[in-house]
């Protein structure tokens, strides 16, 4: 539904911190993504040396910025998304390069500009992390 491009349109993320690569459907409460995991990611030199492993706060994050283009829709278009709050953080299983972490996000609440949400990240089909994030929408 959007591609890198969509999303940078949305996000003030860039690279290296951009970690959504691709949002394959997004409805009115819901969105889902995902990013692909390479090696080629400088953190994985010391992210653990001969065994490489994707970071669970970065995780966290991916899904953050999956959570921030769903809110950043409508009446909030044009604004940013503040990191709030992490609530109910799992990690399951490990991620590592190779694989493509796949994401849904799911709006609980919406008031007075702070947007809660709730996370799923998963590895072939395999829960990897969840999570209730919330944010806040402020001005640029």
């Amino acid at each position: 539904m959007l591609d890198i491009e969509q999303i940078k349109e949305v996000l003030p993320h860039r690279y290296p911190f951009l970690l959504v690569d691709r949002i394959t459907e997004m409805g009115e409460n819901y969105a889902k993504g995902y990013k692909n995991v390479s090696i080629n990611e400088g953190l994985f030199e010391g992210h653990f040396p001969g065994h490489a492993i994707f970071p669970g706060v970065l995780i966290c994050e991916a899904m953050a910025q999956l959570g921030g283009v769903l809110l950043l829709q409508g009446e909030n278009k044009g604004k940013l998304a503040y990191f709030a709050a992490l609530e109910d953080v799992r990690f399951k299983n490990p991620v590592m390069p190779g694989d493509r972490l796949d994401m849904e996000i799911e709006m609980i609440s919406f008031r007075r500009g702070i947007g809660k949400v709730k996370a799923h990240a998963m590895v072939d089909g395999k829960l990897v992390c969840e999570a209730i994030l919330v944010c806040k929408i402020v001005d640029r």
